[in-house]
């Protein structure tokens, strides 16, 4: 948006003022002036010191004048003079050019000479930064990847997904506790600050416009709030993408017929642990009693338990039906899918055989 252009200069008054600086400082020495004034600020270093010409994030809040940009430049040590730049910016408006300065957070270089410092901003080219969140991540990464990427505290970011808005986003369950599966995994650009709600904002607002369409355009047998859980689900499971269609068809059978999921990674979930190779679950974590132990409690998770993306969204919309019952990983990504408990438990001992020869 646009920042209030000064006003009330006549072309008059402009040209008279700068005929009187001439005047005041002589000819030749009035020209030298004003060519040090726009010059940087400071000279480009190519030593292995830090450089001073380094860009300075500044910050031009809406509604500034120009008069007000030119000093905050100056006091960042952007610019020499606040007098060069106001005789610069004024001599703009006479040229009748079109825009005006823009509001932002901008980079600049104090290396840079006055009017390409001035162009910047008239032409609004903010500072654009970006954050990535992965598929599979659930609000714990999240808020320690904020954190450690010096945006703000993780139990600040933790906090605020708790605060669910459905005043801007109706579509979101009733009585969620949190944003745990509906926060979209991404890229992300932003400008300025972040913090942890314009973040929020962002990914569900990615949400409502790439995952909601899919729901509400197919036929699913499950609601709103199943169908995310399932995909969260299926996504913690699945890592090799021609994998995700017969996951989430295993999965499928299993509620159908009221097995239990037995999956890991909700078993993880409710511990708040990850499990390795070196340190796969135990009997006793995975029979201990938690509401997201789908190896003791038929049927989904109370809330998802990851960010799923769209590929394990689409694949959890209407699975199609399978065979298998089973399936089993291999620790490289891959799984032996079984139809039968005999054919599963060679499966475990295929797997743990040949992790056996590889250590």
């Amino acid at each position: 948006m646009s920042v209030k252009q000064f006003s009330g200069w006549s072309k008059g008054v402009i040209l008279l003022a700068l005929v009187l600086v001439a005047l005041l400082l002589g000819g030749w020495q009035g020209w030298r002036w004003w060519l040090g004034a726009i010059a940087p600020a400071t000279q480009a270093t190519h030593s292995g010191n830090p450089p001073e010409d380094a860009a300075v994030q500044v910050e031009i809040p809406e509604g500034s004048t120009a008069q007000q940009i030119g000093e905050t430049l100056k006091d960042k040590g952007i610019i020499r003079s606040t007098e060069a730049w106001n005789l610069w910016t004024r001599w703009q408006t006479l040229q009748n050019r079109p825009g005006s300065f823009q509001a932002g957070t901008y980079a600049l270089s104090p290396a840079e000479p006055l009017p390409a410092i001035a162009d910047q901003i008239w032409r609004g080219e903010v500072v654009q930064n970006s954050f990535t969140i992965p598929e599979g991540w659930t609000i714990r990464q999240m808020a320690e990847y904020f954190e450690e990427q010096g945006y703000f505290p993780a139990e600040e970011f933790m906090a605020a997904t708790q605060d669910i808005p459905r005043d801007r986003f109706p579509w979101l369950p009733e009585n969620l506790p949190m944003l745990e599966g509906f926060l979209f995994p991404d890229t992300y650009q932003f400008a300025g600050e972040l913090t942890p709600e314009l973040a929020i904002d962002q990914m569900l607002r990615r949400f409502e416009q790439v995952a909601l369409p899919i729901y509400d355009e197919g036929r699913s047998p499950y609601s709103f709030m199943e169908w995310v859980t399932l995909a969260s689900i299926v996504e913690k499971e699945a890592v090799v993408q021609d994998e995700r269609p017969t996951i989430a068809s295993v999965f499928a059978r299993r509620l159908r017929e009221g097995i239990p999921l037995a999956a890991d990674p909700t078993v993880e979930y409710g511990l708040g642990i990850r499990q390795t190779v070196e340190q796969p679950l135990t009997y006793a974590q995975v029979r201990q009693p938690s509401p997201y132990n789908t190896y003791i409690n038929p049927g989904l998770t109370p809330t998802p338990i990851a960010a799923p993306g769209l590929a394990s969204l689409e694949a959890s919309l209407n699975p199609g039906d399978t065979e298998y019952l089973f399936f089993m990983a291999r620790y490289d990504g891959t799984h032996i899918f079984s139809r039968t408990l005999a054919e599963h438990e060679a499966a475990k001992r295929a797997v743990d055989a040949e992790l056996t020869r590889q250590n």
